[in-house]
C-alpha cells in the first residue's frame, strides 16, 4: 500500500505545479458545465492534484485555480440557459436526464432562488441542472454568481484541504508504520462517506424546500 501511495504522490508532485493547478481548475470548470458534470469525476482530479500540494503558496494556488474554474463553468452554465435553455431541454441529451429532474430543479430555482443555487452545488444532477434553470429565469446574475462563489469557496476549501491533510498524515507516519497508507486511504474515505451521507440529506431537502410553502398556491 505504502508503494502505491509513494508512487502516485511522487507522480503528482512531479508534474509542474502551475500545470497541475490550471489543469485542476480546467477540469472543474468541465465538470461544473453543462452536463458534463454527469460524465468528468471533478471531485477526483481535485483530491489528487490537492496531494501533490508542496507548500502554502502551492496550497492557495491550487484551492484559486479550483474556485475560479468552479466559477467559470458555473456561470456558462448560466449564461446556456439564458440563450439556448428550451432547446437544450428539448434536446436528446436533455430529455436523458429526465423530465422529473428537470422540473424539480424549476421547482426549486423559483421558490427558493440562490439557495438553491448554493445547494445545488453539492448536488449531482441538481448541480449540473440548476445553473441551466438560473439562467432560464429572470434572476439576475450577480445574484447568482455571489451565491456561487460561497458554495464554490467551501466546496474548493473541503476538497483542496482534505486532500493536503491527508497526504501530510501519510508522510509523518509511513516512514515509521508499514501500515501508514492504510490511514492515508482511511481519512479519504471517511471523508466520502461524510461526503455521500450529507449528499443523501441535501438531496431529501432540496425535494422538500422545492415544495410549496404552508398556504402558498403554486405558481404556473
Amino acid at each position: 500500500m505504502n508503494d502505491i501511495l509513494d508512487w502516485l504522490i511522487n507522480t503528482v508532485q512531479s508534474v509542474d505545479p502551475a500545470l497541475r493547478n490550471l489543469l485542476a481548475g480546467l477540469a472543474i470548470a468541465l465538470e461544473t458545465s453543462l452536463f458534463v458534470g454527469l460524465v468528468i469525476p471533478g471531485d477526483t482530479v481535485v483530491l489528487v492534484a490537492s496531494t501533490g500540494v508542496q507548500d502554502a503558496g502551492d496550497f492557495f494556488f491550487l484551492l484559486a485555480a479550483v474556485l475560479i474554474g468552479s466559477l467559470i463553468g458555473e456561470s456558462l452554465g448560466f449564461w446556456i440557459g439564458r440563450f439556448f435553455g428550451e432547446r437544450i431541454r428539448a434536446s436528446k441529451l436533455g430529455k436523458r436526464l429526465g423530465e422529473a429532474n428537470w422540473a424539480l430543479a424549476d421547482r426549486f430555482v423559483e421558490r427558493r432562488g440562490g439557495l438553491a443555487v448554493a445547494i445545488s452545488r453539492f448536488l449531482p444532477i441538481l448541480h449540473s441542472l440548476v445553473p441551466v434553470a438560473s439562467g432560464m429565469t429572470r434572476m439576475r446574475y450577480r445574484e447568482f454568481i455571489v451565491w456561487t462563489f460561497g458554495a464554490c469557496a467551501i466546496w474548493a476549501s473541503a476538497y483542496v484541504g482534505i486532500g493536503y491533510l491527508a497526504r501530510g498524515a501519510y508522510e509523518q507516519i509511513a516512514g515509521n508504520l508499514k501500515w501508514g497508507g492504510f490511514v492515508f486511504v482511511a481519512i479519504i474515505l471517511v471523508f466520502m462517506v461524510i461526503i455521500h451521507f450529507g449528499k443523501q440529506r441535501l438531496e431529501i431537502a432540496a425535494e422538500k424546500l422545492a415544495e410549496p410553502d404552508s398556504g402558498e398556491t403554486p405558481k404556473g
